[in-house]
């Protein structure tokens, strides 16, 4: 790992974009309707316009005509507001509102390129409710309700076009069940549960078109370090090796090798700066170096050279401008 240049602005909760330059779009956080920009060639950071809205725990998604569609989240209140970022003008437009308010909900870019937004909550009602979002007419649709009310969960577009959603928490209960969701027909079916309940995990498609799911918190709070893999043309888990350290709000990133790089997240006494590798080819993890900063509730991204551009987040004291390369 190797230090960069620090953000303009302290933030967690944030989301990490990769946008179609190259550059890496940072927007909101805590109390923030600000947004910055990474240029992986100078390692430098600049601010770019405002959002309309202070948000966090919201979703930002590359469309598939290269604007950012941000949606929801919290900023004083839980909002339904969504907006787009143009990143050849660098300024922000709203578009029009979701039905339903939500935070720590899922987005989710479908193969004819709308959006799939599922669950979330607003204050302690977790909503089953999903919703698609048109990029050409600018507008929502709802679509068929999930079996289960959710947040805190992922969503994983699969190979075949269908959606994995994955775990999440109800207000009461944390799951272990998955469901999957078809555009053709606009409904869901439930597939295999998974070996442990498990929020506030990552979901990874490999290359080989399984999903890794890594560790989270179960029923009874505790932090796992398991991980399993879900294989589309079963739709059955696996238990697969586990991870060296138990953590939450942690990120998971495909590597452009296929192995899978983990960093950071919440232990179970403290602020984790490890990071691990996973190996889809031997089912095991092992440790690589440490990043710089302990941190959680970061963002982890890609870039097009192949290394991983860690930003923000939370140490065991305050929020981080940091910014870290692996």
């Amino acid at each position: 790992w190797f230090s960069t240049g620090h953000m303009s602005d302290a933030r967690q909760d944030h989301t990490a974009s990769v946008l179609s330059n190259g550059k890496v779009l940072v927007t909101g956080g805590d109390f923030l309707n600000s947004a910055e920009l990474y240029d992986p060639s100078t390692g430098m950071w600049t601010t770019t316009s405002n959002m309309t809205n202070v948000r966090w725990g919201h979703t930002a998604s590359v469309l598939l005509n290269g604007k950012v569609l941000v949606t929801g989240g919290y900023g004083g209140n839980y909002l339904n507001s969504a907006e787009l970022y143009d990143s050849s003008a660098g300024t922000w437009t709203t578009t029009s509102s979701m039905s339903n308010a939500r935070w720590y909900h899922t987005a989710s870019i479908l193969l004819n390129g709308k959006v799939l937004v599922t669950g979330g909550s607003n204050s302690y009602n977790y909503s089953n409710s999903a919703e698609l979002y048109d990029p050409i007419t600018g507008t929502w649709t709802t679509t068929g309700n999930m079996n289960n009310a959710r947040g805190y969960h992922t969503a994983s577009v699969l190979s075949n076009g269908k959606i994995l959603v994955i775990g999440g928490f109800n207000g009461s209960i944390t799951y272990d069940s998955a469901e999957l969701y078809d555009l053709s027909t606009g409904t869901w079916t439930t597939t295999g549960n998974m070996n442990n309940a498990r929020e506030q995990h990552t979901a990874s498609i490999l290359s080989n078109g399984k999903v890794l799911v890594t560790s989270g918190v179960d029923n009874s709070n505790n932090i796992l370090n398991s991980a399993e893999l879900y294989d589309p043309s079963t739709g059955i888990w696996i238990i697969t090796g586990n991870m060296t350290n138990a953590r939450d709000w942690h990120t998971a990133s495909v590597l452009l090798n296929g192995k899978v790089l983990v960093t950071g997240g919440y232990g179970s006494s403290s602020v984790l700066n490890s990071a691990e590798l996973y190996d889809p080819s031997t089912g095991t993890w092992t440790t690589t170096s440490n990043m710089n900063n302990a941190r959680y509730l970061h963002t982890a991204s890609v870039l097009s050279n192949g290394k991983v551009l860690v930003s923000g987040g939370v140490d065991n004291i305050s929020y981080l401008n940091t910014a870290e390369l692996y």
